[in-house]
Formats: C-alpha cells, structure tokens, sequence
C-alpha cells in the first residue's frame, strides 16, 4: 500500500428516519457508535491521516470520534449538499494532494479493516484514478449502479433518482466506499456539477470525469457485501446489530469458546473471551468484559465491564464494572455494582447486593445481604440477611470485617465499624461499635418467654387452677 494515505469519514448527514435526538452514527451496536465500528476498521489501516466529515449535530459527532482518534482532522460541511461537496471539504481540510485517498461512510458498522485494505492494494495495483468498492445484489433497489461498456470498463455510477429503466436492472451496486489517486480527485473535486434529481455534488461524477480524462476506472466487488450496508432507521440498525452479533458470536465459537445457544446469546465486540469459557443461554457480554479460561457464565446473565477469572461460574446475576475471582461462585441472582471485587474460590450467592465492595479470597457472602462500601477479609462467611448500613443520611461510611470472621444472621453493621479478625457476632445483632479480634458480640437482651394465651386456650383459670372439662360443667 502507499506510504501516503487519507483516509476521509463521511459523518454530516442527518439521519432524520431514526427519528433521534442523537446523530444518526453515533447509535450504538455490538457495544460500539457505527461511526466507531467504522474507525476501528479505518485504523487498521496505520493511514498517515484521518479525516472526518462532520456537519449535524456536529457538537455531538465531532467530540465522540475525536475521542475515539484523538490525531482525526474534522472538517465541517455546513450545508449538506451531497458527498462531493464533502470530500471537497475535507481534501481541503487535509492539506494534501498526494498518494492515495479512501473515502468511507460513516454508518457501516460491519465494515472490516481488511476488506478496506484489500479494496486499497487492488486500487493501487491497477493504478486507477478512482476505484469503487462494488457488490452483486439480487435487490439493488436505492443503490447507485456500477455502468460498464461491452468490454466490461466502468464508464459511470448513476444514482437510483437519475437511473434510466435500464440501469435500474442493473445489478451491480456502488458501496459508497471510492479510492482515488489524490492528484487526480483535487483537479476532479471543482469541476463535480450539481444537475440531477437531488440538485446534490455526487462523489460518483468523479467517474465519469476519469473516464473523459482517458484515466483507469475500477470496481472491484467484495464478496461480504452486508460490510458496506448502511442503516438509516431503527429497523435497519437492529438488522444490521442481530447480523454483527451473529459474526461475533460465531468467531468466539471457532476460537474454542462454547455458546450452547447462539440465538439468545449477545457479545459486543470490545469484549475478550477465554478458550473453553462457556455461555449458557441468555447471557449478555458487554462493554469491555474479559472472561478467563473454563469460566461458567449464565444462563440469564448480564456482565458489563467486568472481569472474570478463571474457572468462576456466574449464573443468573447482574454485574457492571466488577471482578470475579478464580474459582469464585456468583448467583444465583446476585447484582454486584461497580467496586464489587470478590477474591478467588470467594462467594456471592443469591439475592445478594454489593457496591463498592472488596470480599476475600474465599469469603462468602451466601444469601439475602447488602453490602456496601466494605472490605471483607479472607476466609470470612457473613450470614444470611446481613445488612451493611453505609448511609447515614448525609454521607457513606465503610465497614471492615477481617479475616475469618464469622457473622450471624439478620445482623446490621452500622458503619464505620470494625470487626476484627476471627471474631463472631449473634444472630439479629446490631454492631453499632467496633469487635475486638477473637470476640463475641451480641446486641439483644436476654430470652423471655411470655405466655399471651388466654385462660381457655391455657387449659387454666384465671387464678392458676384448671378450668372444669366442658363435659363436667353440670349444666
């Protein structure tokens, strides 16, 4: 490939049939804007330069990819007056009129980094003015169509608005994705009218004008042509997500990861997955999720942003920005917010809430409990509806439990408190001052046991004798 190589982003158009208030790239599939699935794909590339075409709600779309590409030049189209008048922006913006320039839209989220570099070295290899990425579709309907003389050159790409009856049987389609020699697209870009259905620049002209000039014109079909579908409402995004979903979930498949049900079964792309991990039905790997090694997860289970380790198992739970340990056991319906981190062979079992929280290697947390800005040691089991009262009205305070420690039932830790290591509290107790290692705490009183029965159900009178037998009442 050249040395020297712009790459420019189509980003400025409005996107009104998704009926948002957010631009029409910046929504979001596999766990990525398209705009940023786009990117990825471009920055596989290593190109010298990036620029990106913004225009509505640019105050939007312009600071999300820069923080995608912090080297982007964004160039801004104002008035959107069709793909010409934005390369035009953009070549401008770019300061360049050597090597090779690659122009791609920015709502083509399936798109692959080496698709486009194959696209380039055909380009280059054939030394063409312009080259267009083409498909071979059954349904070209709304596509510009790649024009070829009996020889087989290109000779146009005409616009589905401007096509004859013939042409719109034509069945070989522009992806919008155009490589053009640098030199020839500066002198071409000027010289691009607006005379068509849409009073729009059209990129495609360029063809046309490279054609006149005596110049080599090449379309070069890719076979995967769904990389270069676009979506332009909510019915054709959630489409083109379900088919991003079913790639992605099929490549962890052939790097040894077991999915028993790919169907109900969704991976954003960000997410890193471990050889023999296995994903049980319904479950939702998302963000920036790595799980290790023969790893359990599911079924009916969400992570995002978390971390998995070896061997753990995660079953019908809910975490976000959490770490699960080696070996360590999660679930059934356990919600681990950010700051969870639970320590190897640890356990969060069912109906357990933790934020915030940092349990030890080993430590349990078995069932019904809230914890909540707390440090658990080592080896520790916190009984079963165990509260960690953290909030006071008006700040949180933490609670410290060391190691092997072991807590009654229905306990309420008022914190800040400590409990020291090896120490036990009673059950129903409620720790409101530190425990010393190795102690005992208890909070309630001594047991009484008052009879509320009345006389009758006593089988007594009401001075202490038995009451006479009914049958002996001499009525």
């Amino acid at each position: 490939m050249a040395t020297d190589l712009t790459v420019i982003v189509l980003a400025a158009g409005g996107g009104t049939r998704m009926r948002s208030k957010t631009a029409k790239v910046l929504h979001e599939i596999g766990g990525r804007s398209m705009v940023g699935h786009v990117l990825a794909a471009v920055a596989a590339l290593e190109p010298t330069r990036v620029v990106a075409v913004v225009g509505h709600q640019r105050d939007q779309v312009g600071p999300h990819i820069q923080s995608l590409l912090p080297t982007v030049v964004l160039a801004v189209q104002d008035d959107q007056q069709g793909t010409g008048d934005a390369v035009r922006i953009a070549v401008d913006a770019a300061g360049t009129t050597s090597g090779t320039v690659l122009v791609a839209a920015g709502d083509t989220p399936l798109l692959r980094g080496e698709s486009l570099r194959d696209f380039a070295q055909e380009h280059e290899a054939a030394q063409c003015a312009v080259s267009v990425l083409s498909g071979v579709v059954d349904e070209p309907f709304g596509y510009g169509r790649i024009v070829r003389n009996d020889e087989g050159d290109v000779e146009a790409i005409v616009e589905e608005k401007d096509a004859t009856v013939d042409q719109r049987d034509i069945h070989e389609i522009s992806s919008g994705i155009l490589a053009f020699d640098a030199e020839f697209l500066s002198e071409a870009l000027p010289r691009i009218g607006n005379d068509n259905a849409k009073g729009e620049y059209y990129l495609t002209d360029t063809v046309g004008l490279a054609r006149d000039a005596g110049l080599t014109v090449g379309a070069f079909p890719i076979d995967d042509w769904m990389q270069t579908e676009g979506a332009n409402d909510r019915v054709q995004l959630a489409h083109l997500g379900r088919e991003l979903n079913r790639r992605i979930v099929e490549q962890w498949m052939r790097e040894g990861v077991t999915v028993m049900d790919p169907a109900t079964t969704w991976v954003e792309a960000d997410v890193r997955l471990a050889p023999d991990v296995i994903l049980l039905p319904h479950t939702h790997l998302l963000g920036a999720t790595v799980v290790g090694e023969d790893a359990v997860i599911g079924p009916d289970t969400s992570l995002k942003d978390c971390e998995v380790g070896v061997g753990a198992r995660v079953v019908r739970s809910h975490a976000e920005l959490a770490v699960v340990g080696d070996g360590a056991l999660v679930g059934p319906y356990a919600y681990l917010r950010p700051g969870t981190e639970l320590g190897s062979s640890g356990k969060i079992g069912a109906f357990v809430e933790t934020k915030n929280a940092r349990i030890g290697a080993g430590a349990k947390v078995p069932h019904l409990s809230y914890v909540g800005d707390a440090d658990i040691g080592e080896g520790t089991n916190i009984g079963a509806g165990t509260i960690f009262a953290n909030y006071d009205g008006v700040a949180k305070h933490h609670t410290t439990v060391g190691k092997g420690a072991k807590t009654g039932a229905n306990n309420t830790f008022v914190a800040p408190v400590t409990i020291g290591d090896g120490a036990m509290t009673g059950g129903g107790t409620v720790v409101r001052r530190d425990v010393p290692p190795g102690n005992l705490a208890v909070s309630g009183g001594p047991q009484r046991n008052l009879d509320r029965r009345t006389p009758r159900e006593s089988g007594s009178t009401s001075m202490g004798e038995p009451a006479a037998d009914e049958g002996e009442s001499g009525g």
